[in-house]
């Protein structure tokens, strides 16, 4: 469990996190936000990353400490997960491993449990330089697996890879995320809505709004619209165009309306529907 007690973080004079408040139990948490908002500043912070100005960030109990190893307590898939290409798989987790503070003794059985999680345990002598992206992206969760940690923090995993290693890893959480807590950072609401039990939607640096997905859905609820184009112009209160789409030869909108409408039809809302009525305020 993870516990943000009035967390502050300014960068010069910007204020990226301000007094903010967050509580996250057990479960697979899709953090959603547009970029710039503080996403990264956030995960870097719970991380010990960076040094909050003020506040407490509390992880099962213990308040966190940039000036001390809590190394055993998360694990954690950046963006840009590169290694050396001349180590094999198997080595790689081993240099983890040493960092980790792994015991020797059980070293090597951590790393065929950590490559076997991710399927890659008939892998473990193939080059670095040999992998796939998506391969080496199994390969940075198997390195967060290490030491079985109870909180997992993923930045960006399902980016740039192919609709089978997108199923693939949404198959390794759900193989992995029982008694844990996993964050998922993500600009792909699809996956959250695929993946993730429970949304974190950042909205600033001082409010994220959290709730399960139907829960978030609910923000949107009789706000979703699909009207001819051209209908547009007829719409009241404030609007936002989600995307454009046809049907039979005819063009439509999908709008999200602050007002209801007299025009057009009510379509039941997604879980990216929900997220743009929050950041958009519509």
């Amino acid at each position: 469990m993870i516990e943000m007690k009035s967390v502050s973080k300014t960068f010069g004079k910007k204020k990226v996190l301000d007094n903010l408040y967050l509580t996250i139990d057990k479960g697979v948490y899709g953090l959603l936000g547009p970029n710039g908002i503080g996403k990264t500043t956030l995960i870097r912070s719970i991380l010990g990353l960076y040094d909050i100005d003020d506040g407490e960030i509390i992880i099962d109990g213990k308040i966190m400490d940039s000036n001390k190893k809590n190394t055993g307590m998360i694990g954690y898939l950046p963006q840009q997960f590169g290694m050396f290409k001349e180590l094999t798989t198997a080595e790689v987790l081993e240099y983890f491993s040493i960092l980790k503070g792994i015991c020797a003794r059980d070293l090597k059985k951590e790393i065929v449990r950590c490559l076997s999680v991710v399927n890659l345990q008939h892998d473990r002598k193939t080059l670095v330089g040999a992998l796939s992206g998506g391969m080496l992206r199994r390969l940075g969760i198997a390195q967060a697996l290490l030491g079985d940690p109870k909180l997992l923090i993923f930045d960006e995993p399902t980016a740039g890879l192919d609709p089978e290693e997108r199923m693939r890893f949404k198959d390794i959480i759900a193989s992995i995320s029982k008694d844990r807590t996993v964050i998922i950072s993500t600009h792909i609401v699809q996956d959250v809505d695929v993946i993730c039990n429970h949304i974190l939607i950042m909205k600033s640096g001082s409010n994220i709004i959290q709730g399960t997905k139907e829960e978030i859905r609910s923000f949107a609820r009789e706000k979703v619209y699909r009207i001819l184009c051209g209908d547009q112009d007829k719409i009241s209160g404030k609007r936002y165009i989600e995307n454009i789409e046809e049907d039979g030869g005819t063009n439509y909108y999908k709008v999200l309306c602050s007002d209801r409408q007299k025009i057009g039809t009510v379509l039941s809302p997604t879980v990216e529907d929900g997220y743009m009525s929050i950041i958009k305020e519509v």
